[in-house]
């Protein structure tokens, strides 16, 4: 089994798919989404400056032999409880942890808040309050990283054409959580008419600022 990979990323897709190089091997892996951005780079610069490291969790089938990477131990722990619950796969568990962190899941279970999973694609409310049952003390391990003050909850994803659909991806793959470029894209979508795709990411970036 793999448990970790420390190389660079050649390629990424916007559905969380990424190649990454160890040691002239590619090893595609699927993270979640926004987690790439947010992972340490290996130094700040020369040949190491794009090298990163992934927690793996090896998931194998009698027709598939699958990676899923995650920037922390803990996400990846997360990950595994998360496919521990009946009904939820990998591709769904991967789902919830590009929505919030592993620490805010943690959060959202210890409180018995059922509502933080509204918007998250394939959860709706029966398996929200499943989660929130089932899950109950099995992530106090990651509770201590919970942001302290209010989290903003989910919202439904919305889906952006054009331009801002092009600034939503960008915020995404620059390590935003999808969540928050929905929101810097509805502030500045009402004056967006005419800009390039350029300012309008300008503008974005100033707002998640």
């Amino acid at each position: 089994m793999i448990g970790r990979l420390t190389g660079s990323i050649v390629d990424q897709g916007a559905d969380g798919a990424c190649v990454i190089d160890v040691n002239g091997v590619g090893y595609e892996v699927f993270v979640p989404l926004g987690a790439l951005g947010r992972l340490p780079q290996g130094s700040s610069g020369g040949a190491l400056a794009n090298v990163v490291t992934l927690h793996v969790h090896t998931h194998v089938r009698e027709d598939a032999f699958m990676l899923y990477g995650f920037a922390t131990a803990n996400d990846r722990a997360a990950f595994r409880v998360l496919i521990g619950v009946t009904g939820i796969g990998p591709k769904l568990a991967l789902g919830i942890l590009s929505s919030m962190s592993a620490a805010d899941l943690a959060d959202a279970i210890g409180k018995g808040d059922k509502g933080r999973f509204k918007g998250v694609s394939g959860v709706g409310t029966k398996l929200g309050a499943r989660l929130v049952l089932e899950l109950k003390d099995k992530l106090d391990f990651v509770r201590g990283e919970a942001s302290s003050g209010a989290v903003a909850r989910p919202k439904p994803q919305q889906a952006f054409d054009g331009p801002l659909g092009t600034v939503h991806a960008a915020l995404v793959q620059m390590g935003f959580r999808p969540v928050e470029a929905e929101q810097a894209i509805l502030q500045i979508g009402p004056l967006a008419d005419g800009k390039q795709t350029e300012q309008l990411l300008r503008e974005a970036l100033s707002v998640l600022a």
